[in-house]
């Protein structure tokens, strides 16, 4: 399964995505391997949390009975995801507390991954028109090149703040990125 498509195509994508980044933290031989790959499942999952929150969550406020809820729901996952990505952020590879962010990373992940694709998706499907769904698949990619690639659990999470200082926060952290080689 590849990048593209309809919003859940290209959401689901990312969900394989980030499940194989764990896998391969849990695999990896040496705290060196298992940090960059951390570093990439950090960037993997702010990108992804912040086009969901441009993007998405504005869809289910629109489009679903309830949206406000389920969107205020989704977005208070992913602030506890931030949190753990920051804490994570300041370890190394070779400690207990590195195993048990990631643990519980994992978990938190994993909850919201399957609570979107089970409840979210099905009901946006049933919503929304194909031709909607194609649209908001584009815009979360497009979001997806300007996104952070670092952790900003302060940062708004919905618009118009987070549309307004995401692509800035993007802009800096991939210059750091660039700087450290972080992501490479």
């Amino acid at each position: 399964m590849g990048h593209g498509g309809n919003v859940i195509e290209e959401l689901t994508t990312d969900h394989r995505e980030v499940e194989e980044l764990f896998h391969q933290i849990r695999q990896a031989p040496s705290a060196d391997e298992r940090k960059g790959l951390a570093d990439q499942l950090t960037i993997e999952l702010v990108r992804h949390s912040v086009a969901e929150e441009m993007h998405l969550y504005p869809a289910v406020r629109e489009h679903l009975p309830g949206g406000d809820a389920l969107a205020d729901k989704e977005i208070a996952d992913h602030t506890e995801v931030e949190k753990l990505l920051k804490a994570l952020e300041d370890q190394t590879a070779d400690n207990q507390e590195f195993d048990r962010l990631i643990a519980r990373l994992e978990t938190e992940v994993t909850s919201h991954v399957r609570d979107e694709e089970t409840n979210l998706f099905a009901q946006l499907r049933g919503a929304c028109s194909p031709g909607t769904l194609e649209e908001l698949g584009e815009k979360v990619r497009t979001a997806k090149k300007v996104a952070p690639t670092r952790p900003h659990p302060s940062a708004p999470s919905t618009p118009p703040g987070n549309k307004l200082l995401a692509p800035g926060a993007g802009l800096v952290d991939r210059a750091r990125d660039f700087v450290s080689g972080r992501g490479k």
